[in-house]
């Protein structure tokens, strides 16, 4: 299968890296922003082809398929268009950064009947497989979902340390995992929604530490503190307090509450959530049918996130 990957920052060596795991899939054209960097990141991982329009990548001979891992303003714009191409599309998280947007891009895809999926990576984590397992065969619930996700961006840089030439967002993209996570886990869709946040960046403009809280009919909650003011260890933890044992998830890892590591082998073919989530969206495409984490079904993570703008509004 012939891939095209839009971006060159740090997520799309990820998805470089999880697809050279990968049987049968060639990424043949690399669209970037900055022709330099897109240049070097060609050579680098041997992509034959590399250009700065995007839709020129799309007539490369053969492809079948786009992975965009642009910025968050582009993302629906981007997919939308590569589904009227007629090429099967996985977009990073957030697939939009408000509803309207959303809600086109289901409608996109809809009409196409295409394969349109949204990188939500925590669904496919080996660590928050194992806890879905343990919650599916009913020997374990969740009573508070407490997630802390710190970074430090008093400049505008990615996560090589460039200058980055949009701003990211705090509820859209970094709560957006969250917010899915909990839904899938529980099952539910909350019925209790609120949001809080400090001082904009005189500079950058945006919200630079937020606290999210939601509440699940069935009594789960969930408390997600997040901040790009944060000095020391970086990251995404996860800690899963249930009714017969406590868990923390960071990334692909997992540990009882005591520190002790779970084994987590088996549970899945790779201990990598970006390969696992990738080859979801391959296989998806070659059998015809919707894959996890379909636009479709991310829809009602976006109208959550709405509801908390609101409540910040």
């Amino acid at each position: 299968m012939k891939v095209v990957l839009a971006g060159e920052g740090a997520i799309a060596r990820k998805h470089v890296a999880a697809i050279e795991r990968i049987d049968d899939v060639d990424v043949v054209s690399i669209a970037g922003g900055d022709e330099t960097n897109t240049a070097d990141f060609a050579a680098e991982f041997d992509i034959p082809h590399w250009t700065l329009e995007l839709g020129e990548a799309f007539e490369q001979p053969g492809v079948e398929a786009v992975i965009l891992t642009t910025p968050t303003q582009l993302h629906a714009s981007q997919a939308i268009t590569a589904l009227e191409a007629g090429l099967h599309t996985l977009v990073e998280i957030p697939m939009a950064d408000n509803l309207a947007d959303s809600r086109a891009l289901v409608a996109a895809q809809e009409q196409s009947g295409l394969v349109a999926m949204v990188c939500h990576t925590r669904r496919f984590n080996p660590s928050h497989q194992w806890i879905r397992g343990r919650i599916a065969e009913g020997t374990f619930s969740i009573q508070h979902f407490v997630v802390q996700s710190f970074f430090f961006r008093r400049e505008n840089k990615n996560a090589l340390g460039q200058p980055r030439t949009w701003t990211d967002h705090l509820l859209w993209h970094h709560a957006c995992h969250t917010v899915d996570l909990f839904q899938y886990q529980t099952g539910e869709l909350p019925n209790r929604v609120w949001a809080q946040q400090g001082p904009l960046h005189p500079e950058l403009g945006i919200t630079m530490d937020m606290t999210v809280g939601l509440g699940a009919p069935g009594g789960a909650i969930c408390t997600l503190a997040m901040s790009f003011n944060n000095e020391g260890l970086l990251g995404s933890w996860f800690r899963y307090i249930g009714d017969t044992g406590t868990y923390i998830a960071r990334y692909d890892d997992l540990t009882d509450g005591k520190g002790d590591p779970i084994d987590l082998s088996g549970v899945a073919p790779s201990m990598d959530g970006i390969e696992l989530q990738d080859a979801e969206f391959f296989s998806a495409i070659r059998e015809g049918r919707e894959p996890n984490s379909s636009v479709s079904q991310a829809l009602s993570t976006m109208e959550t996130l709405d509801r908390l703008e609101q409540t910040l509004n």
